[in-house]
């Protein structure tokens, strides 16, 4: 399948992520920038991938964590520099993250040096398929135009395991973000878009690759926020 997210705009955004990850990671070192109801999103993902899918997660014991042998193998796509990387392994996952920025990755392995992290994109993941009981998408899809998306999506129901999850976050709305200009106001000089999308584009594209949707959050954007926040929890049959 021929990879359509556009040579020119991948290398843009991996180059601006590589400008400011340093700075990216002293302000946004752990979870303390995302909402009690993204998190509890998330937390609902680490219940999802820690129980066989035949287990009901309405009869799943939230207090139960599976030992480090057992655990399951959960991949952070576009980890950045590692922030919910930790989230996840301090919840009884094996995390890893992968990132196609050279500067991310270098922030994630010197700040979280237990945890496994490589580069790659989300449209060319480095793993055999069936790897993982559970594929986040935290925010990560948002630089890649409409075009790519279905590669990115393809590409993470890959590397699912039967019965597996995916969790996607991402600014909800429609249209495109100057970003750079948030940057500008710290001293950089980027270039750097955002796509926004609805929660049933995101569902569409989970369901193209044969993920049903589980539950999906929509919230309004609190003050610092320009648009709207959503994620999407689906399930490999």
């Amino acid at each position: 399948m021929p990879i359509v997210t556009g040579l020119e705009d991948l290398s843009r955004v991996r180059l601006a992520y590589d400008i400011v990850a340093e700075e990216y990671a002293a302000r946004m070192p752990d979870t303390r920038v995302e909402s009690a109801l993204d998190l509890a999103m998330v937390d609902a993902f680490i219940l999802a991938v820690s129980f066989d899918s035949a287990v009901d997660l309405d009869d799943a014991d939230p207090g139960v964590r599976t030992g480090s042998d057992d655990a399951p193998r959960v991949l952070d796509a576009g980890c950045g520099a590692g922030r919910m990387t930790r989230y996840l392994a301090d919840r009884g996952c094996r995390a890893e993250g992968v990132d196609f920025s050279h500067g991310m990755i270098a922030m994630a392995r010197r700040d979280h040096r237990d945890l496994s992290f490589r580069m790659a994109p989300l449209a060319e993941l480095p793993f055999p398929d069936g790897t993982f009981a559970g594929v986040m998408l935290w925010y990560s899809i948002i630089h890649t135009p409409p075009a790519g998306q279905a590669r990115i999506f393809a590409e993470a129901a890959r590397v699912l395991q039967p019965g597996g999850h995916l969790l996607v976050g991402f600014q909800y709305g429609r249209g495109t973000r100057n970003v750079g200009e948030l940057y500008r106001a710290y001293g950089y000089d980027i270039q750097l878009t955002r796509h926004n999308y609805t929660a049933d584009e995101v569902v569409g594209h989970a369901q193209s690759v044969g993920l049903q949707e589980v539950c999906r959050l929509v919230r309004q954007p609190r003050k610092h926020e320009r648009d709207g926040q959503a994620i999407v929890l689906a399930r490999a049959d």
